[in-house]
C-alpha cells in the first residue's frame, strides 16, 4: 500500500460513516416524532379524537394495504404526479436554459415568469377545472404548474453561475448551440436543477392533494377528503402519513440519484 492510499483510506471510511450517521440521523428524527406522539397521546396529553395514536393510525393504515384500498389511490396519485411532473419539468428545464444562454430570451420570459410565479397555484384550480374539467387533466395539470416554476427559475440560475470561460472555450472551439446545452450548461446548472426539482415534486404532492379533493373520485387527496366528511379521523391521518411517506421516499431517492449524476457536488 502506498503512502498516498494509506492517506486517503481513513478519508474515505470517515465520509462514509458521515453519511451513514445522516442516514441514521433522518430516520431517527421522524421516529422520535412518532414515539413522542405515542406517548402524548397514551396518556393523554392530547385529545385521542382529533391526534389518534401513531400505532393505531398504522394499524388501519396495514389492514387498508391488505385490502388494496391504499394502494390503488396511492397508484393513482402517483401516477398524476409523475405525467405531471414529466409534462411540467421538461420544457421548464429547456426554457430555463435557454433562458440563461440566451438574454434576449431571458428578456421576453424572465418578467413573465416573475410576475406569474406568486400567485398561489391552488387559487389555479378552479381555473383547471373549468378548462380541463373534472377529469385526469386538471390534476396533471396542477402538479405541472406546481413543477415548472422551481424547474424553470433554478435551471436559468444555475446557467448564470457557470463560469463564463467555459461558454468562451466552447464559442472558441465553434461548438453549436445544441453542444452548447449538452456540454457545457446542463452539467454546469445540474446542482441546481436538481434543488428545482425536488421544490417542484413537493409543491407536486401539496397540489396533488389539493385537486383531488376537489372533484376527484380517487387519490389520496379524495382518501383525506372523504374521511373528513365522514370524520374518520384515522383514515385521515392514513392519507395524510401515506403523502409524508411519499415525500420522503423521493426527496431520498432524488438525493441518490443526484449523487450517481453529479458525482463532484459530492466530493
Amino acid at each position: 500500500m502506498t503512502m498516498e492510499t494509506a492517506l486517503a483510506a481513513p478519508g474515505r471510511s470517515w465520509k462514509l460513516s458521515l453519511r451513514a450517521r445522516d442516514r441514521l440521523i433522518s430516520i431517527a428524527s421522524p421516529a422520535g416524532l412518532l414515539i413522542l406522539w405515542e406517548v402524548a397521546a397514551r396518556f393523554g396529553f392530547i385529545d385521542t379524537r382529533f391526534f389518534p395514536a401513531p400505532s393505531s393510525v398504522i394499524a388501519l393504515l396495514f389492514e387498508m394495504v391488505r385490502s388494496g384500498e391504499l394502494v390503488t389511490h396511492t397508484l393513482v396519485s402517483l401516477k398524476r404526479l409523475f405525467w405531471g411532473a414529466v409534462i411540467g419539468g421538461v420544457p421548464a428545464l429547456v426554457l430555463g436554459i435557454v433562458m440563461g444562454l440566451n438574454r434576449p430570451i431571458r428578456a421576453i420570459f424572465d418578467p413573465l415568469i416573475a410576475a406569474t410565479y406568486p400567485i398561489p397555484k391552488s387559487s389555479i384550480l378552479p381555473l383547471a377545472l373549468l378548462i380541463f374539467g373534472l377529469g385526469e387533466a386538471s390534476k396533471v395539470f396542477m402538479v405541472a404548474i406546481g413543477v415548472f416554476f422551481p424547474v424553470a427559475i433554478n435551471a436559468t440560475t444555475g446557467v448564470l453561475e457557470i463560469n463564463r470561460i467555459y461558454l468562451d472555450v466552447g464559442r472558441n472551439f465553434k461548438a453549436s448551440r445544441w453542444s452548447t446545452f449538452w456540454t457545457i450548461a446542463l452539467p454546469g446548472a445540474l446542482p441546481v436543477i436538481m434543488t428545482g426539482f425536488k421544490l417542484g415534486i413537493g409543491i407536486g404532492l401539496v397540489l396533488i392533494a389539493i385537486a383531488e379533493m376537489i372533484g376527484a373520485k380517487s387519490g389520496l387527496g379524495y382518501l383525506i377528503w372523504s374521511a373528513w366528511e365522514t370524520f374518520s379521523v384515522e383514515q385521515m391521518y392514513v392519507g395524510l402519513f401515506t403523502i409524508a411517506i411519499i415525500g420522503f421516499a423521493l426527496t431520498v431517492a432524488l438525493n441518490e440519484l443526484e449523487r450517481i449524476i453529479i458525482p463532484w457536488k459530492a466530493n
